[in-house]
């Protein structure tokens, strides 16, 4: 079995692949001021197994499409947006986020919690505006430096894992350049990262090494995901991810 295989294996039964909150999320909807009295049409890009994907679903009217390159990925959101009730209003769609196939001006709303990393921000934003409307709203979370000063093996572990990593005021700078106009940020709080991500995490690694009889590759990812947590554990109060709202222009 592949790393990548491994990887998947260890977080598909999670409900979130990354740092989130269900409250965090209703947060960024309201800062989003979405217009509730007409059906929207949603994109949901990086879905993973759709925990944002879930809730928008269930706080609004609308049709949303979830992205996502992992086939395994859409399966359990679809299993789990029939439990919750909601699946009439999802459909998955799997594809890279970089080669979307989606009409100039499809969405009201392009949504992606901690998946525009994986293009780069500035590509991310960039290549999906066409897709929104004039006036459309993109709300998306990007790994964020919380001050302009901070620990140097922070420092270079993340220039290493991510070197677009930035300060808000950067971030929120290439969206007004790519035609955005910036209505709102926030900070996901520690528990999003602890509680919600990495906790749930630490609980499945016994038995994901069972699975895979302690092979030198599940070790070693038991011991990368660890490091992370440490790393987060240590310095935590330097970086989180930040969630932008902004607005398309009218061009």
């Amino acid at each position: 079995m592949t790393d990548f295989q491994l990887l998947l294996d260890l977080h598909r039964p999670a409900e979130r692949q990354g740092p989130g909150g269900d409250a965090e999320t209703r947060r960024a909807l309201e800062l989003a001021g979405l217009d509730r009295s007409r059906p929207l049409k949603i994109v949901d890009i990086g879905c993973g197994t759709g925990a944002s994907t879930l809730l928008l679903a269930s706080e609004l009217d609308a049709d949303i499409t979830a992205v996502d390159f992992l086939p395994e990925f859409l399966d359990e959101l679809q299993a789990r947006a029939s439990d919750h009730g909601v699946a009439d209003r999802i459909t998955t769609l799997k594809c890279s986020m970089d080669a979307l196939p989606f009409a100039e001006g499809e969405f009201d709303v392009i949504w992606s919690e901690g998946a525009v990393y994986n293009m780069g921000f500035e590509a991310g934003i960039s290549a999906w505006s066409r897709f929104l409307k004039p006036g459309g709203k993109l709300i998306v979370s990007e790994i964020t430096w919380l001050s302009a000063i901070r620990p140097m093996e922070l420092q270079s572990h993340w220039e290493t894992e991510y070197p677009e990593i930035d300060v808000a005021s950067a971030k929120i700078g290439i969206l007004e350049r790519h035609g955005y106009s910036p209505e709102a940020y926030f900070v996901l709080p520690a528990h999003c990262w602890l509680d919600n991500y990495y906790r749930p995490m630490q609980r499945q690694f016994e038995a994901f090494l069972k699975r895979h009889s302690a092979s030198d590759e599940a070790v070693a990812i038991v011991e990368a995901e660890q490091n992370e947590i440490t790393l987060y554990e240590k310095y935590g109060d330097y970086y989180s991810y930040g969630v932008y709202v902004s607005r398309k222009l009218m061009m």
